[in-house]
């Protein structure tokens, strides 16, 4: 069964660039958290049949040619593209701004992500080469992970800028990832790649999620309710009991006798039940009054 993760992505891939700007940011995004992006080699590794179909066009549209041999499956089984031809390499250095002739390290060129379009492209990419998603009925996280330290934290800036809300930064074994771990975020992130589906999957999940805990919260409280009541109960039947094995109930009000039958009639009734049953009926506070008073009386004569 496909992980949600993956099918995020697959609606991701629906999102094709239609000017050449966003198909340059959307490779720009893709190079920098794939899995190898140097000035000798460019390795993309997928598991992904939806971004594997995409990557050829994109490149194609981006560069004017694709990689250098067809896609071809590594030992994981998971499908490889590769480019090693030095001049498809200086062309694509090239069309970021990255001279081979220089010293250089890899960086978001902000012209590249200019336009709000070509932004969207940019993390579009950034997601499909190196990001993932939690099941949001195991967990909300979502995260993009590159080798590039100088990328992470322009790429946390530029989320912060664009979706107005500030992504979260942390080292895994050599990488930084860039992350989020609020449903919400992640949802408006999703939104804005163009995965509504998976965007809907998280919101309807957080609300089943608080719709659990409400009724959890409902149990734990009648169940504490519950309980009081019957412990309530047992110290006012006990209270009555004492009183008619004394011969002392014959001579109580009739008022507090008629709240003492009702007691016995209904161990379990609460105080407003109890109240309405009572002929003519009473408040609650009334009933409550009246079953203090037995207790107090009972208490009374043990002293």
């Amino acid at each position: 069964m496909r992980s949600f993760s993956a099918a995020a992505k697959a609606e991701i891939c629906k999102n094709i660039p239609q000017s050449g700007c966003c198909a340059l940011a959307e490779c720009f995004g893709i190079l920098l958290f794939c899995n190898s992006f140097r000035s000798d080699a460019i390795k993309i590794i997928t598991e992904s049949t939806e971004f594997a179909a995409l990557l050829p066009r994109l490149f194609k549209k981006a560069f004017g040619f694709g990689f250098d041999t067809p896609s071809g499956e590594g030992k994981t089984g998971k499908l490889v593209f590769q480019i090693q031809d030095p001049g498809k390499i200086a062309a694509i250095m090239g069309a970021f701004g990255f001279d081979l002739d220089e010293t250089f390290s890899l960086h978001v060129n902000l012209p590249v992500v200019e336009n709000d379009c070509c932004k969207t492209a940019f993390l579009r990419g950034a997601f499909l080469a190196g990001g993932s998603v939690t099941d949001p009925g195991k967990g909300y996280h979502l995260e993009l992970a590159t080798t590039h330290h100088s990328v992470a934290k322009e790429c946390y800036i530029l989320i912060h800028e664009t979706l107005g809300f500030p992504p979260k930064l942390a080292s895994r074994s050599g990488a930084r990832v860039i992350y989020l771990k609020q449903s919400e975020q992640i949802a408006d992130f999703l939104t804005f790649l163009g995965a509504s589906v998976a965007s809907m999957g998280i919101i309807e999940a957080r609300l089943e999620h608080e719709l659990n805990n409400q009724v959890n919260r409902r149990c734990n409280c009648d169940d504490a309710n519950i309980t009081k009541v019957v412990e309530a109960s047992q110290e006012q039947l006990t209270a009555i009991r004492a009183l008619r094995e004394r011969n002392q109930f014959d001579q109580l009000p009739e008022k507090l006798k008629q709240a003492a039958r009702m007691r016995e009639e209904n161990p379990e009734a609460s105080l407003t039940e109890l109240a309405g049953l009572v002929e003519p009926k009473i408040s609650k506070p009334a009933m409550s009054h009246r079953l203090k008073r037995l207790m107090e009386l009972a208490r009374e004569e043990e002293q």
